[in-house]
């Protein structure tokens, strides 16, 4: 196997892994941040809605995550990040003329 092939083989599988992470990482974040957002705005008009401060927290009545959640969250962060970045160098080496 030559060498390109080989690194173009990386690069997409890496995208791949991206692409699959990016999801998994970017919905419990979503999550955190608009059951925050809105139980803030509902506690400022005097409506307590602790069911979203449970939500927020990771407990999803059948499923509790409570202890798990901040771990999970900042793992997946992480990682979609550290691949995120790798991606990006990736490009700017493609991009970038060599200097001789």
């Amino acid at each position: 196997m030559n060498a390109p092939s080989s690194t173009l083989r990386q690069r997409h599988l890496r995208r791949r892994l991206h692409r699959a992470l990016v999801p998994i990482a970017a919905l419990p974040l979503i999550i955190t941040a608009l059951s925050g957002s809105i139980y803030g705005l509902l506690l400022a008009h005097n409506i307590e809605a602790f069911w979203l401060m449970k939500i927020h927290t990771g407990n999803f009545g059948i499923i509790n995550l409570q202890p798990y959640y901040s771990a999970i969250m900042g793992i997946l962060t992480l990682i979609v990040a550290i691949t995120g970045v790798g991606l990006w160098l990736d490009g700017r080496r493609r991009t970038t003329p060599a200097v001789s």
